[in-house]
């Protein structure tokens, strides 16, 4: 066990993704076993220490954030346990970066399907907010590839549970038997949004007790080890990158495409093109969307799905000359670096006007979209905020970006941020698809469930956590488990 305090070391550990700043601890523990991580906890219960639980860094929501405690730091607990070529399961530690794991994997052409967006994120990370990726439409989130969950409660109690092992119902209390004693959890009665979603705790009548620590940030428990379903990586990939002279063309061309059996399915507003123009002047300046989609295939019928991708481009109006394709990993390597280059342009506005972005996270769906990106446009071009609209366009997931040039255009982007959420809700959305609620986005989860329903969450963690130590902040606010 490495146990750090000075400031200078580890001053890492209180910053992520989402420019969260001001935390602090009094030490980074850093556990080689789970014994020592077992001793820890105990300890921290007994003193009733906060513990955070903090992964590769990668999320945008503060929640591995420290504002007190200690916290404990999972990159020693990396190792690949076991991949099992003939049942696709890989049994794995918390602190696996999804990079190598996929380099493990490769070896054995074999690949993690949901492959969420960040290669450096640690595997505990991705389950503790139900990450998922651009492959999420045809794939899903991480949720659909968690077989197995070995959790570790502050308590000190181990739990290893698989999925259809237990069978939970809204609004009932669940006995759960530990070693030498049970404890009665009470499962929350809201209704979750019918999509993809990572916003709060998963409940559902019939759900498996492994997805209620599916998305948990942290607050339950100890992921010490998880078994996760793979799948065979595919024979043959191509890539489209499909400029658009209209945003109205590119979505029509996904509301067709749809029907088609891609990967992925992803969306570039014209500010977004813009932005990377600067590092590829050869995207066309009559573009003002792009849409990103990948297509697995068999090499005999490679031919057939090029002839029907491009007649779907023509049907739609697609500048199919400056558009760019690749059926290569060597050229497909070069478009993946376009399409990271956005984010990366974004991090360098955030950094020349040293104010943070305020981006959103909303799904809402399908027959929902049109309406959801209108009101984004209309609320945006009256707030005079620069902004970028990029993401999932294939499951109806938009990241806006606002991304504001003083103080008084960040309070106003927040503003316009509890606009969207309110009207997604009301269209039956979620406030987050994908990177959790953590420490930032407390109101929005109220608008979505109210405050009835966080109380709800806030007894259930107390079932699990009964000296509500870990996490504190994540989800909702630390006073509702007074």
């Amino acid at each position: 066990m490495i146990i750090k305090r000075d400031i200078d070391i580890i001053k890492g550990y209180f910053e992520d993704y989402s420019g969260l700043l001001g935390g602090y601890a009094e030490r980074v523990i850093v556990p080689e076993d789970e014994k020592e991580i077992r001793g820890i906890l105990l300890e921290a219960a007994a003193k009733n220490t906060p513990v955070t639980i903090s992964g590769g860094g990668t999320g945008v929501t503060g929640a591995r954030i420290p504002f007190g405690g200690w916290v404990i730091a999972t990159e020693n607990l990396n190792k690949i346990i076991d991949i099992d070529e003939k049942n696709l399961t890989a049994t794995l530690q918390p602190g696996v970066r999804l990079s190598d794991l996929d380099t493990q994997l490769s070896k054995k052409g074999l690949t993690y399907l949901p492959d969420p967006t960040e290669p450096n994120a640690f595997l505990g990370g991705t389950i503790s907010t139900n990450a998922s990726g651009a492959k999420g439409f045809k794939y899903g989130p991480t949720r659909n590839y968690i077989k197995r969950l070995r959790m570790l409660l502050s308590t000190g109690d181990i739990i290893d549970i698989k999925r259809g092992d237990y069978s939970l119902k809204k609004g009932k209390l669940f006995p759960l038997k530990l070693k030498d004693r049970e404890i009665k959890i009470k499962i929350p009665d809201y209704t979750m949004p019918g999509i993809k979603t990572a916003a709060g705790y998963y409940v559902k009548d019939g759900m498996d007790l492994v997805d209620l620590f599916i998305g948990h940030e942290g607050t339950l428990g100890f992921i010490l080890e998880a078994e996760i379903a793979l799948g065979k990586r595919p024979e043959e990939i191509m890539s489209f990158f499909s400029f658009f002279a209209s945003e109205n063309d590119a979505i029509n061309f996904v509301d067709d495409a749809k029907k088609f059996n891609a990967m992925s399915l992803e969306y570039m507003d014209s500010h977004s093109l813009s932005l990377l123009r600067v590092k590829y002047p050869n995207i066309p300046l009559s573009a003002k969307g792009l849409i990103y989609f990948e297509q697995d295939y068999k090499k005999e019928s490679e031919s057939e799905v090029i002839d029907s991708w491009t007649k779907l481009l023509e049907k739609h109006n697609a500048l199919l000359e400056d558009s760019y394709f690749a059926d290569s990993d060597k050229e497909r390597v070069k478009l993946k670096e376009l399409r990271h280059a956005l984010p990366d342009s974004v991090n360098e506005i955030v950094k020349k006007n040293k104010m943070p972005k305020v981006g959103t996270d909303i799904a809402v769906p399908d027959n929902k979209f049109k309406e959801m990106l209108d009101f984004y446009h209309d609320k945006l071009k009256s707030s005079n905020i620069y902004y970028v609209i990029f993401g999932h366009i294939g499951e109806s997931h938009m990241h806006v970006n606002m991304l504001p040039k003083t103080e008084e255009e960040f309070k106003k982007s927040r503003l316009v941020y509890a606009e969207f959420v309110k009207k997604a809700v009301s269209l039956g959305g979620t406030v987050s698809a994908e990177h959790g609620i953590g420490k930032l986005k407390h109101l929005f989860l109220e608008i979505m469930y109210g405050k009835d329903n966080l109380k709800q969450m806030a007894l259930l963690k107390k079932s699990l956590d009964p000296s509500c130590i870990l996490g504190l902040d994540n989800i909702f606010p630390k006073e509702l488990l007074k």
